[in-house]
């Protein structure tokens, strides 16, 4: 698997998101030095105590957050507390102001205070519905929104709008849950642990040229499968790799199944297609058509490339370069290897992986600038975005000395996973292939064991390591035979 070196300048850049936006009002500091407990550097909030970030994210009757704070603040939040504390917090808040607003003359502003409230509200529900299957959130958010309701009880518009903003949560929320009904459902392909000792090979061996032989179109059926799969990621789930690193030293989640399951199921899909793309080569007899079977892939990796579905180029890649695939040096010699060393070229892990983070960024640009849905597609390697976020998290300390919260490192996070959240919602414009998409998922892959046995049966051992590994191998499966 790909790995991350700890090198950010690249990514961190000399700017963050979150510079104050005209026209809403800002709370706390201003330019280049602080109020209370918030800092601002040049209109941007760069730190603040825990309180005074969650201050700064409830409205006031002159006051509104900028959304990419609302955000960055409820994203990043779940790193210090739960979202229901922080809701009663918020409720909180809102009791404040609203006794302030009732006991001063400013109380005709109790109706428009009230809208701002349920705008946030909305806001929160929409960006991060999964906060709200939580009893205590949804108690607390039915308890906001009875006090906000008192302030608008003559025509009823507050309380109009929080009947659509719960019927949208409760919609949403169930919308997930059946989702991940449908993913627990759905399981890995079964590992076939191929032919204990050299066998005929059935007559009629199905394999994915008998699927599918246009390199192209296979390309497109795998960008189905990343769209679908990336798909069932929210920001929170990504957010959890920082939440829980203090804890766990790995971007696996295991505290918290049910909230990374979509992280699970996504990362074992690019470990599939690895060994799918290494069975497919390994159970081939001929060298001839293992031959073949390479330069397929390798075809099929280059239209990865060009459509901008960087991790399922990266899976084929990371299965021909698997030991049993790699070692077939007199079928390696027939291949025509200039496209191969191209896309190797792309995915040279030295001065951390700078020319992947090239191409992607030229995906990127393109994305932004696209005249149709076939140019918006970008589905950078998991792995790699997975470690850029453990790393940033690792390098940047969560409070400065002072005791505030470093927020210009959440800025940047939020930065990183809000733009992965607007690659995953692109719609795939490929027509989808029901008979390629289920070999692709069912089909079965050898095991790890099964690999080096249908390698070594095609091209012997060629020196005394491998042929120990394979006296050994043959040992071991015959035992247990």
């Amino acid at each position: 698997m790909p790995q991350t070196s700890v090198v950010f300048s690249s990514i961190l850049g000399p700017s963050c998101s979150g510079q104050v936006q005209p026209g809403m009002g800002e709370r706390g500091g201003g330019a280049g030095g602080g109020s209370g407990d918030l800092i601002f550097q040049d209109g941007r909030l760069i730190s603040g105590s825990l309180e005074a970030l969650m201050e700064h994210l409830v409205p006031t009757v002159d006051y509104y957050p900028d959304r990419t704070y609302i955000f960055t603040f409820l994203l990043s939040s779940r790193v210090f507390m739960p979202p229901h504390d922080l809701l009663a917090r918020v409720g909180q808040i809102c009791v404040e102001q609203k006794q302030q607003l009732e006991a001063g003359p400013e109380k005709a502003k109790l109706k428009s205070f009230s809208a701002k409230i349920v705008q946030l509200l909305k806001e929160w529900t929409e960006a991060f519905p999964y906060d709200f299957q939580d009893e205590k959130a949804m108690a607390e958010l039915k308890a906001i929104t009875h006090r906000v309701t008192q302030c608008d009880e003559e025509n009823g518009t507050v309380k109009k709008a929080i009947a659509q903003m719960t019927q949208s949560l409760l919609l949403s929320l169930a919308a997930r849950s059946q989702l991940q009904e449908l993913r627990e459902k759905l399981r890995p392909p079964a590992v076939d642990k191929g032919p204990i000792l050299k066998t005929k090979p059935p007559a009629a061996q199905k394999d994915i040229l008998g699927v599918c032989c246009d390199p192209l179109v296979l390309a497109q059926q795998l960008t189905h499968i990343e769209l679908d799969r990336v798909s069932s990621i929210y920001p929170e789930d990504l957010m959890q790799i920082v939440s829980h690193m203090d804890s766990l030293d790995n971007h696996r989640c295991r505290g918290d199944l049910t909230k990374t399951y979509s992280l699970e199921a996504y990362d074992n899909w690019f470990n599939c297609l690895s060994m799918l793309v290494a069975t497919e080569v390994c159970r081939v007899v001929k060298k001839k058509h293992r031959t073949r079977m390479l330069e397929f892939f390798i075809d099929v990796a280059r239209e990865c490339f060009n459509i901008g579905n960087f991790n399922s180029m990266m899976a084929i890649i990371s299965g021909m370069n698997l030991s049993p695939v790699a070692r077939l040096k007199k079928t390696w010699s027939k291949v025509k290897t200039a496209k191969f060393d191209v896309l190797e070229h792309h995915m040279d892990p030295s001065s951390n992986f700078c020319n992947y983070r090239t191409a992607l960024q030229g995906a990127t640009q393109r994305s932004q600038m696209a005249n149709s849905s076939r140019e918006k597609i970008v589905i950078p390697v998991f792995n790699l975005f997975v470690k850029d976020i453990y790393f940033l998290h690792k390098i940047h300390t969560n409070h400065l000395p002072n005791g505030h919260i470093n927020f210009k490192k959440f800025w940047e996070i939020s930065r990183q996973i809000h733009e992965f959240m607007t690659w995953t919602q692109v719609e795939c414009p490929f027509e989808k292939d029901k008979k390629i998409q289920s070999y692709l998922l069912t089909a079965p892959i050898y095991s790890e064991e099964a690999l080096f046995v249908a390698s070594f049966e095609s091209e012997g051992p060629e020196n005394h390591m491998e042929r120990d590994s394979w006296k050994t191998l043959r040992t071991t499966l015959l035992n247990r035979a």
